[in-house]
């Protein structure tokens, strides 16, 4: 959309920025117009919100609602249509392979990426070894789950969903089952919830998602005024860090939920190079299979950021994770086929109900 200056009669283009409706996504948006409104003082930048499918279905497990197109495919749409020009996602929540006509413009500069523990108001505990056997830790990550059976098998993992506030409310609630909650950090910091973090869990605890703790901002990819001012944004450290992780995940995950986490570290050598140690392992659903492998090598562009990741990617695949990811594949499609039974049987009953 442009409007005229008075004073100029060239037409002066406003952008639109959108993302979810949540809180979080809210404050993640406003990061971004304020950037973009510091950068570039001249031009108008304003928001938009709206529900996607990922925020309107509460009750069923991630796992198996499929991949991470749910928080971002409805947004596409009005960015492909030109009702918006601009889409700020959590970098983790993007898919690895986006629609046709859409790119990243931008990754900004990381929050912290660890997963934090965050335990019930009124109970003493730090640590999950302090956890007594039987705590129910609420997650809806089959990531971290997988990967935290391994080291604490007497505890149990529950599926808990909702934004950030509903979540603390489902933990804090007296006759809640919950003892702790497995949290990304950057989300709790964001939300000024950063009191409530009990302790944070570091590799080799719990390697944390692909690109969590990024914003991206996704654009039309014939939209060059969007990039350039996208350029503005960028930091290029994250970006190289996040695009070999979502890299990885690219060529593990072939569009679904898995249980993959990394860790990434770049020793900046220069301006626009450096580095890049990057960790990436899967871990077996019930935690009793793992795959961890560690690569580095010195990266000078985005290009060559990508080409670690893969081949990452394809050392853990040749080493185990193949077989990991295909048991995980079957058993999602076991436990789909399972929940369309029970609506079956359910829609059935209330049929009969008010027959």
């Amino acid at each position: 959309m442009s409007e005229l200056n008075p004073s100029n009669p060239t037409p002066r283009r406003s952008f639109t920025i959108a993302s979810r409706a949540s809180k979080l996504a809210q404050i993640q948006t406003n990061i971004v117009r304020d950037a973009l409104q510091a950068a570039f003082p001249d031009l108008e930048f304003k928001t938009s919100f709206m529900s996607t499918e990922g925020d309107k279905n509460q009750s069923q497990a991630l796992y198996l609602l499929g991949g991470k197109a749910l928080w971002t495919k409805e947004l596409e749409v009005v960015l492909k249509e030109n009702f918006v020009d601009m889409l700020v996602h959590s970098c983790k929540d993007v898919p690895t392979l986006l629609p046709e006509g859409c790119e990243i413009g931008a990754i900004l500069e990381r929050e912290d990426p660890v997963d934090s523990l965050v335990v019930k108001e009124g109970l003493g505990y730090k640590s999950l070894e302090e956890l007594p056997e039987g705590s129910v830790v609420g997650t809806s990550s089959v990531r971290r789950v997988a990967q935290l059976r391994r080291n604490f098998p007497k505890l149990v993992f529950l599926d808990v969903r909702g934004n950030l506030n509903t979540r603390l409310a489902k933990l804090d609630a007296p006759d809640g089952p919950y003892s702790a909650l497995i949290l990304a950090k950057a989300g709790m910091v964001r939300l000024g919830l950063g009191h409530r973090l009990t302790a944070d869990l570091h590799p080799p605890t719990l390697f944390h998602a692909v690109s969590q703790g990024a914003l991206a901002v996704e654009i039309r990819s014939n939209d060059a005024k969007a990039l350039e001012l996208c350029q503005a944004l960028t930091h290029w450290e994250t970006q190289y860090k996040c695009l070999a992780e979502r890299a990885c995940l690219r060529v593990l995950e072939g569009g679904c939920s898995v249980p993959v986490g990394v860790d990434t570290v770049l020793e900046v050598s220069g301006t626009g190079e450096g580095k890049l140690t990057i960790t990436g392992c899967v871990t077996s659903l019930q935690g009793d299979s793992h795959v961890q492998h560690t690569i580095q090598g010195d990266v000078q562009s985005t290009a060559q950021a990508e080409e670690l990741g893969t081949k990452l990617a394809r050392i853990l695949i040749d080493t185990g994770a193949k077989q990991i990811l295909n048991d995980i594949t079957k058993d999602r499609a076991s436990k789909v086929v399972q929940e369309s039974l029970k609506e079956k049987v359910q829609v059935a009953g209330a049929g009969e109900a008010t027959a």
